[in-house]
């Protein structure tokens, strides 16, 4: 008897611990990435928890916030990203990210991206310009993934705004 209970018991651990490792919410890298809208460029925990949930957040090194005088802008450096085409994988880092921090943090007016080859220095005003709309106005994390990637689809409005 105790060795059935003990042959059943151990299965039902198992099955208790994975489910116990998953996390509660299944959705994208990206989840919640809304509640850092109004985020400030001085509070160091939300643009760190905010970058490190975007795009290559894995391959951020690290960060810095610089807000001693306007205009407050973001460093971020990036190392170990591995792609076929890196160029097209950086770009594609800094449209992507850059657009979310734009459209949820308040104060941001530019963002420098080190990768450990390349430097890519965009601000709000190019890229709300690039787009051809406010950043801050768009209201959804779906609704700035479906503008970001039809733009990014279209290769010479990426060469546009890195020309």
């Amino acid at each position: 008897m105790k060795k059935i209970i003990s042959v059943s018991l151990i299965p039902l651990l198992i099955v208790l611990f994975i489910s116990g490792c998953k996390p509660n919410n299944a959705s994208s890298t990206n989840e919640d990435l809304f509640q850092f809208k109004g985020s400030y460029v001085g509070d160091n925990s939300a643009i760190g928890n905010l970058t490190f949930k975007l795009v290559n957040g894995e391959y951020l090194e690290g960060f810095e916030l610089k807000t001693a005088k306007e205009p407050y802008g973001i460093i971020l450096n990036y190392r170990g990203i591995e792609a076929k085409d890196l160029v097209k994988e950086y770009k594609e880092t800094v449209i992507y990210n850059a657009t979310f921090i734009f459209a949820l943090v308040q104060n941001a007016d530019w963002i420098s991206f080190n990768f450990e080859d390349q430097e890519y220095k965009i601000t709000k005003e190019n890229l709300q310009d690039w787009y051809g709309e406010n950043l801050s106005k768009l209201k959804s994390e779906e609704e700035i993934s479906k503008i970001t990637q039809k733009y990014l689809d279209n290769e010479n409005k990426v060469y546009q705004l890195f020309d």
